[in-house]
């Protein structure tokens, strides 16, 4: 049986064959330095996220302290969460989302003329972050921050997601945090133009959704639109350079809409989620106590052979394809819609270049737990 340290460096290079033994020996195991019992089979995992009565993503369930900074869409747990994820939710639908997508390839085609002249470019630098903050602040309707002053910002609150793994994260991840929430105020203090946060601030006096949620949850949205688009566009890319006939297969339109969701389910950008157990009880044939923490690892589930026939094969027609990605349910991410509409458009981009985008250098993983992304991602345009 293996060990699983997230943070070791043959685990981010490739964590697939070690959460694959996990599920093949222990797919319920303790995680004494995560204090988690770790799952790794997607019944097991789904099963715990659709059962909100059992297992609460809400900490104050469980006697915890919550900072009402943290108090958002993501934090809270149905019932409570309805109204809010159904604010921003019927916010999303009303935004002319084609628009949105045609703008990101104009985008990305006007960038990809500027960098074929370059001997190499970072993929995540000079694509996935400015893809990433553009089709947010284009989706919310604000003006876009500074790519590398936001960058850096997201950079601190995602390292902060694996504070139980390392403690130095946690304090840069809080006042990171402080100066996102600034941010997302000025945006509610001016008028804004047209969008997501528009339609939010016109109809969240009829909602009755607490202010401070909705604020909450707008921070939440552009941080994790943000930081899984840039995780997703740069292990998209990857993966098709891995891969070098899918993208050509993608020109057909069918295979466009199911090799996206494929990409995502091959190598995703977000590996985990935590919940608590409220009760005492079984999982797997495994005794999990009262108010211990389970974690549910997408990165495993998405691989499980019991629900995706071949996982470790990319298979760009698969059907169906519930992967874990994005989440599951009430609490997968809110920035789904707009990931996936980038993805299409990178990836219609690329097809539309005169020269096929090609390594020009060894990629360097990020040591982020949660998020699997890359520091580097360096490639060229060449013919």
């Amino acid at each position: 049986m293996s060990s699983y340290d997230p943070l070791d460096t043959a685990v981010l290079e490739n964590p697939y064959p070690v959460l694959a033994d996990l599920r093949a020996h222990t797919p319920v195991c303790w995680h004494p330095g995560m204090r988690a019992w770790l799952l790794t089979r997607y019944a097991d995992c789904v099963a715990v996220l659709r059962d909100h009565t059992r297992f609460a993503r809400d900490r104050r369930r469980a006697g915890a302290e919550v900072p009402a900074p943290s108090l958002s869409v993501q934090s809270l747990d149905p019932p409570d969460q309805a109204s809010v994820r159904s604010l921003f939710m019927n916010a999303l639908h009303a935004q002319d989302l084609h628009a949105i997508e045609a703008r990101a390839r104009r985008l990305l085609a006007a960038r990809f003329d500027r960098l074929a002249g370059c001997a190499s470019f970072d993929v995540m630098a000079e694509v996935a972050s400015p893809l990433a903050v553009t089709v947010i602040s284009d989706l919310l309707g604000v003006t876009s921050p500074d790519v590398a002053t936001f960058g850096r910002v997201s950079d601190a609150i995602m390292r902060s997601m694996d504070g139980g793994l390392d403690p130095s994260v946690v304090e840069p991840g809080r006042v990171a945090r402080e100066q996102l929430s600034a941010l997302v105020e000025s945006w509610f203090q001016t008028s804004g133009r047209p969008g997501l946060l528009a339609h939010v601030r016109a109809h969240a006096p009829a909602s009755e959704v607490q202010e401070l949620y909705v604020r909450n949850t707008a921070r939440v949205m552009f941080q994790g639109g943000y930081s899984t688009l840039v995780a997703a566009v740069g292990n998209a890319v990857h993966t098709l350079q891995k891969h070098p006939t899918a993208l050509d297969r993608m020109r057909d339109a069918a295979m466009l809409r199911t090799g996206v969701d494929e990409l995502v389910r091959y190598d995703g950008p977000v590996q985990g989620t935590s919940r608590i157990a409220m009760a005492t009880c079984q999982i797997g044939g495994v005794t999990v106590t009262a108010g211990q923490t389970v974690t549910v690892l997408f990165a495993a589930a998405n691989h499980d052979p019991e629900q995706f026939p071949q996982p470790d094969q990319l298979v760009l027609d698969r059907f169906p394809n519930r992967h874990l990605g994005y989440g599951w349910g009430s609490h997968s991410c809110l920035g789904t819609v707009p990931a996936q509409m980038a993805l299409r458009a990178l990836v219609t981009s690329l097809l539309h270049h005169p020269a096929p985008l090609v390594t020009a250098g060894v990629p360097r993983r990020r040591r982020t737990a949660t998020m699997r992304t890359f520091e580097t991602l360096p490639a060229a345009f060449r013919l």
